[in-house]
């Protein structure tokens, strides 16, 4: 119904092609519903309610998303048709997985495997390959290989090229996330630090701090550059400009939810500026640290409400991160006003960035997040990774252990 709109992004989650087409097709099924007879039968209902929840999940609407599976779910249970409980049930979990909620979406995914097996063995691989990446987004590489594997061997049976190829590159994905130890690595230090405290209560700090200290000191004491507020950087003003033009439009034509916050790729603005403006000199002048030209980078927006809560990043993106902002809206006389912060062995750094402002880190290595945004409040910035022209400083050795 949805599906020639619908792919999946570098994280295997799925995604509009073309953001309007899709909000435009979501919004015919919602005309159909409401336009439904009360005599329709409720399979038709079903479908429509299910769809609609799809569509709404690829947009990034999650409590949307969710109220329109729970419906679609609740009718696929009230007639009895143990198919479409499981199908939909795969869709509920996708839904409560992207808005974050691990937990039920744990419940939903062991549910719709112990249905399929018992009932529709035909369903067994999808519902696997659905776990398996929700296993492999949580960090746990090696049981969603194993599903992921056992899905492999049940659509290599079936004969499908297209399954095939879609378990393959999920298979793909976990077997690089499990040669890649740093990466495992710092998701167990992001739980870590999302289990002692959080950017949503400032005042957590000072009274958890104590027991970070000496987690956090022997963790930074690896970086390869400490965090840097940079001001008066003096970026051409159309630029900045054209690049905040350019990530506006990229978020609202393809933007996607990661981590709570809206990405989207860069194009010819971000490119323009980087060939225009030596950021490798940037980043040299003010860590120290002698990089080359960024080799990645993403435009990030932020919405009222919207937060990033502390992490680590994977150590691919690079030795050196620098953020920019490219537009900071903000209500006048607002109590609070969110910036980017990072936990450093002497508390924490908050760094209000304004247009034209920019910090420059070590991601793979400080822990660091956004505060919420207040109402009214909305942010626009690009990230851009580095690579250290010394390729040593790239791999990291001897690196602390997780606190238990």
């Amino acid at each position: 119904m949805l599906q020639h709109l619908i792919t999946q992004d570098d994280n295997l989650r799925m995604v509009p092609t073309d953001r309007n087409e899709l909000t435009s097709a979501v919004g015919h099924l919602h005309e159909e519903l409401r336009a439904l007879p009360e005599e329709t039968d409720p399979g038709r209902t079903r479908v429509l309610t299910r769809w609609i929840g799809i569509g709404q999940m690829c947009l990034g609407n999650h409590e949307d998303a969710r109220a329109f599976l729970r419906q679609s779910l609740d009718l696929a249970e009230a007639g009895g048709n143990t198919r479409a409980v499981v199908a939909t049930g795969l869709n509920l979990g996708d839904a409560h997985r992207y808005a974050g909620d691990v937990q039920t979406a744990d419940a939903f995914y062991l549910s719709a495997l112990n249905t399929a097996r018992s009932r529709h063995p035909e369903l067994v691989d999808f519902v696997l390959q659905h776990t398996g990446k929700h296993l492999m987004e949580r960090g746990d590489l090696a049981e969603a290989r194993a599903l992921l594997q056992e899905a492999l061997r049940l659509r290599t049976a079936k004969g499908s090229a297209e399954l095939v190829e879609s378990t393959q590159a999920a298979l793909d994905r976990v077997e690089l996330l499990l040669s890649e130890v740093p990466s495992e690595w710092s998701c167990r230090w992001t739980g870590w630090f999302q289990a002692c405290t959080t950017v949503r209560a400032p005042a957590r700090w000072a009274g958890d701090f104590p027991v970070l200290r000496d987690a956090v000191r022997e963790l930074t004491a690896h970086q390869r550059v400490s965090p840097r507020h940079l001001r008066d950087q003096s970026f051409p003003v159309e630029l900045i400009a054209a690049m905040a033009e350019e990530a506006e439009k990229a978020v609202a034509a393809d933007g996607y939810l990661h981590n709570g916050k809206w990405n989207a790729a860069v194009g010819d603005a971000a490119n323009r500026f980087a060939a225009q403006v030596d950021l490798a000199a940037v980043v040299a002048r003010s860590t120290g640290l002698e990089v080359e030209q960024p080799h990645t980078g993403a435009y990030i927006g932020y919405e009222e409400g919207q937060f990033l809560d502390f992490h680590l990043d994977e150590s691919g993106f690079g030795e050196a991160n620098l953020i920019l902002c490219l537009k900071h809206a903000r209500v006048t006389g607002a109590p609070t006003v969110s910036t980017t912060v990072f936990i450093n062995a002497n508390g924490y750094l908050e760094c209000d960035l304004g247009e034209g402002d920019c910090v420059v880190f070590d991601g793979a290595l400080t822990p660091h997040g956004r505060t919420p945004l207040s109402a009214g409040e909305s942010v626009t910035l690009i990230s851009f990774g580095f690579r250290a022209r010394d390729r040593a400083l790239g791999t990291l050795t001897n690196l602390p252990s997780v606190p238990r």
